[in-house]
């Protein structure tokens, strides 16, 4: 062999060794392009984007996409469920607007779309956890039929995401829009609502057949519609909500309802065709599959993927057995053969849509509940088929009466009046049996149609002549018509008339035949349901549909026309929370009819008002457009809300928010009243009793407020809240007496959040009770733990209460359960309120602080002096110790600062109390404080807030202290 071909030879099988070795060693993934995303996008499919690696343990490392930055990086994700797969999936996504986006990362549990045939994929949890390359690892949603997991993308942001995969196939993996996701949810719940109910009324209606008629061809259709049912419940995830599924169970399941539907088909076919009377080798061979279908079903419990393939395979060969079967005895004249043949096809056009689907020839997200559909309707076919062979013979014609008899039985039980108009001869023949039309001036209705007339209202009158002119001239058609006849007394009356033309032996209209019946009543409950779909029931004013229905009006008026610049109002009275809870909800109503009474005074024919609910009214001022006088009717209605209203020999004085809009051009009805709910918005946060107009920046303000209470809400169940706790130290032994416990809340993404930014929020949605409840059991756990790390229980707590809290009744109990919960002394437990607070109701606020007094816990009064009560107020709650506002010890440059000081701690000692100073800057404010007598202090010159851990190592390190002291 030559050299030069020898060498060449050489070379070839070293590449093609080389090719091997890289062949069977893993190929490196493909380029990870990152999906953009935009603000438009509803759905995108993420999986033609995902990398899927297989097999790689615990641990998974992979090379991110360029970031924003464009830098690459490398990085390391744990698998956190406890049987890790070692299978994973890598995307990346990119938000290229200037928007932070929010999306759903959704994996379906199970798709029948290209799940295949003979190894079925049945459904299973797809994905275990979801960690970005930059945050913290996505937050998984409720949802029972698929994975789903909320990711937020920044502005600009380029992030690689790595899912852990709990299974070896991932059919479908979408980024959807949550609205988009949630409205496609929502859009087959209807449908799948009607195919359930369907389909269990056919499942109840056979299985009652069965009961009626006792022939083998019920219960095996009665079998296959429960089948059929049971079904459609797993697919649709509805037996989920009945019977909650343990993880893995689902997969059995399925396949336990695919033979089931095998089974049940082959049995009704067995028994409609009654095989068993004339073919013997047919009948055993059925018999056996049928036993072997059921060994099937206790297979399912162990392999439920091989039990449902062989499930679908018996499907197809029972559809197309009992096709051959169908023809081969129709052509044998055999008439059960003859009656299934058209719901045969449709079953063997079912079963080609699911081989197509199944095999992924069709791929989309209606073929799988529209199959669930067609199981149904074949279910109907055959439901139809076995009462038309079943009650064959005229089981049902056979009786005593005669079809002229039973007509006139069920005309008289219907209560109708007979009308006949015998047009030839123009004379109208009613006959009224008993009281069906009682009072109706029957005499005159007897006659000449044209007697009707003077009876009829005058609006109904040319409609009726319409009518019945059309029917003649055309001499076909149906008359339905409801018009109005005065009774003997001159009241109208709903009448409605049924009837049709009979025509004569030469093609015209000789009579005219049917019944006439009262539907006054009907007609008085349709228009009750209409007003009360579009009216308050309390107020009697229009509700906010109709409201925005006449604002949509409106607004087409003032689109054609210069003259009409309406203005919207939203009124909103102040603290109306507060009068149900002292008043009771009876009192509240009667107060808002009242309201609406005096605000619809003031409005002239023109503008219109209406209850938007709860303590909200709106307003269309169409009346005045002149900017002046829309101001002074916008005062009007302040000053109309203002006005005390006497109640029992008291008055009460209510205050309004109000915001408006005026009218912009192409502006939408919508937006306007939107405007005008962020300006009466605005006000509320002025502080009430208050006038604003909208004005663009409420719309950022109303955006993120309405953000932070979101996030507010969800706090809770991420753990974002804690407590801080500032020492208050004791003057004279200049030790830490207690703390004062401090709410905190450390937002995800903004950081820390200021007290003063979200206590508002809370107070006015309610939040504050939580919150309330939140700091007082947190603060109690925490000082059970001080006192065990130290061995000291002389160290108290001071816990902030809202006046939500104090207007509860719940309060006590609260207090009562952390005592007993943490084995606290009462005493070492001090509750601090505001003056202000107390005095919104010192009624009742005096009963409750006795009550809680009694308890022997600690009472403390909070910002002394920045109040508006009187000192003879004061003397009536049974407070022990009164905190000095830290204005007071602020204003240095003020001479009357020592004197006022001076004052507030000797009449505090007079009364008994002890006082904590606020706001202490310098040495010389501590000895001034000490030759007062002080009690305690507490500042930042002291100590600022710390958290628990610091707490805990201050007052063990100061206890270590006092040992080694003695």
């Amino acid at each position: 062999m030559p050299l030069a071909k020898l060498r060449r030879l050489v070379v070839g099988l070293v590449l093609l060794a080389v090719f091997l070795v890289a062949a069977g060693a893993p190929t490196p993934a493909r380029a990870l392009e990152p999906v953009g995303v935009s603000k438009d996008d509803v759905a995108i499919d993420l999986k033609p984007a995902t990398d899927l690696y297989f097999g790689q343990g615990r641990n998974f490392q992979v090379t991110t996409v360029p970031g924003a930055d464009g830098i690459v990086r490398r990085i390391e994700v744990e698998a956190k469920s406890a049987a890790a797969s070692g299978n994973w999936a890598v995307f990346a996504l990119a938000n290229n607007t200037d928007d932070q986006i929010d999306r759903l990362v959704v994996a379906s549990h199970f798709r029948l779309v290209g799940s295949g045939i003979l190894s079925p994929d049945l459904g299973s949890q797809r994905i275990a956890s979801i960690t970005p390359s930059q945050g913290f690892a996505l937050e998984r949603q409720a949802s029972s039929d698929a994975d789903v997991f909320l990711v937020t993308l920044d502005p600009g942001s380029v992030v690689t995401f790595v899912a852990e995969l709990t299974s070896s196939r991932l059919p479908e993996l979408r980024l959807w829009d949550p609205n988009g996701y949630k409205d496609t949810i929502n859009a087959f719940t209807l449908y799948r609502g009607i195919v359930l109910g369907i389909a269990g009324l056919l499942a109840v209606f056979l299985t009652i057949l069965f009961v009626v008629k006792g022939s083998a061809m019920f219960p095996a259709a009665a079998a296959l519609a429960w089948a059929v049912l049971a079904y459609i419940c797993i697919d649709f995830d509805f037996w989920q909500k009945l019977l909650p599924l343990a993880p893995g169970q689902e997969r059995i399941w399925r396949a336990w309802t695919e033979v089931a539907l095998a089974f049940t088909l082959a049995m009704f076919l067995f028994a409609y065709l009654n095989l068993n009377r004339w073919h013997r080798a047919l009948s055993i061979t059925l018999l056996v599959w049928l036993t072997l279908l059921a060994g099937l079903g206790g297979l399912a419990a162990f392999e439920p993927v091989a039990a449902s393939g062989i499930a679908r395979l018996s499907l197809a060969a029972t559809a197309g057995i009992g096709l051959a079967l169908i023809v081969g005895l129709a052509f044998q004249g055999f008439d059960r053969a003859v009656m299934l043949i058209p719901t045969w096809c449709l079953i063997i056009l079912w079963l080609a849509a699911s081989w197509m689907t199944v095999t992924g020839r069709i791929d989309n997200d209606i073929i799988q509940p529209a199959l669930g559909g067609g199981l149904v309707l074949i279910v109907l076919l055959i439901g139809f088929t076995v009462m038309q062979h079943g009650f064959a013979g005229g089981s049902f014609a056979q009786g005593l009466l005669s079809d002229m008899e039973r007509r006139s039985l069920a005309l008289a039980g219907a209560g109708d009046a007979v009308f006949d108009w015998d047009v030839s001869r123009d004379r109208i023949f009613l006959d009224a049996d008993g009281d069906t039309l009682s009072g109706m001036p029957i005499a005159a209705m007897n006659g000449a149609a044209r007697d009707w007339l003077p009876v009829l209202h005058p609006d109904d009158r040319d409609r009726f002549k319409l009518t019945f002119d059309t029917v003649i001239e055309h001499r076909r058609g149906r008359i339905v018509q409801e018009f109005r006849v005065a009774d003997e007394d001159g009241h109208y009356h709903w009448m409605q008339l049924r009837a049709r033309p009979v025509l004569g032996s030469d093609g015209e209209v000789v009579r005219c035949v049917g019944t006439l019946k009262d539907v006054t009543d009907l007609k008085k409950a349709e228009e009750r349901l209409l007003h009360d779909a579009l009216h308050d029931q309390l107020t009697g004013l229009p509700n906010r549909e109709l409201f925005r229905d006449r604002l949509e009006a409106i607004g087409i008026l003032a689109a054609t026309r210069d003259d009409v610049r309406p203005t919207i109002f939203v009124i909103d009275v102040d603290r109306f929370k507060q009068v149900n809870d002292d008043f009771g909800l009876a009192v509240g109503d009667t107060i808002l009819l009242t309201v609406g009474r005096r605000l619809k005074r003031i409005l002239k024919p023109q503008d219109s008002l209406a209850r938007l609910g709860g303590d909200q009214f709106g307003l269309i001022l169409v009346s005045e457009s002149d900017v002046a006088a829309v101001a002074a009717f916008a005062e009007s209605l302040r000053e109309a809300i203002k006005a005390p209203i006497a109640l029992a020999g008291r008055e009460i004085v209510l205050t309004g928010s109000i915001g408006l809009s005026g009218w912009a051009e192409g502006a939408t009805s919508e937006e306007t009243l939107k405007e005008a709910e962020l300006a009466m918005y605005q006000a509320k946060r002025f502080g009430g009793d208050r006038i604003e107009p909208f004005r663009p920046a409420y719309k950022t303000i109303g955006a993120g407020r309405l953000q932070l209470e979101s996030d507010l809400r969800r706090a809770f169940e991420r753990s974002e809240l804690s407590l801080a706790f500032q020492p208050i130290v004791d003057l004279a032994a200049e030790t830490v007496a207690g703390f004062e416990a401090l709410l905190r809340w450390e937002h995800p993404r903004r950081g820390t959040i200021s007290p003063a930014e979200f206590i508002p929020i809370a107070e006015n949605t309610g939040l504050i009770v939580s919150l309330g409840q939140f700091a007082l059991e947190e603060a109690a756990k925490r000082l059970g733990d001080l006192h065990r790390a130290t061995g000291d229980e002389s160290f108290f707590m001071s816990v902030n209460i809202s006046s939500r809290q104090l207007i509860r009744q719940d309060l006590i109990a609260d207090v009562k359960s952390v005592l007993e919960r943490y084995k606290l002394a009462p005493s070492v437990l001090k509750l601090e309120l505001t003056e202000s607070m107390v005095m919104d109701n010192p009624e009742r606020s005096a009963r409750l602080l006795a009550r809680l007094r009694e308890l022997g816990v600690g009472l403390s009064l909070d910002d002394f002096g920045t109040g508006h009560s009187s000192l003879a107020y004061l003397m009536r709650f049974p407070f022990d110790t009164l905190k000095i506002d830290q204005s007071f010890l602020r204003n240095n440059s003020q001479p009357q600062r020592p004197i006022i000081l001076h004052s507030i701690v000797t009449m505090a000692h007079d009364l008994g109390l002890r006082v904590v100073a606020e706001g202490v800057e310098s040495e010389s404010d501590i000895v001034q404080l000490k030759q007062l007598n002080c009690e305690y202090a507490q500042s930042f010159a002291f100590s600022p807030p710390l958290n628990f851990e610091m707490a805990r190592r201050l007052l063990v390190d100061r206890s270590a202290s006092l040992k080694r002291a003695s």
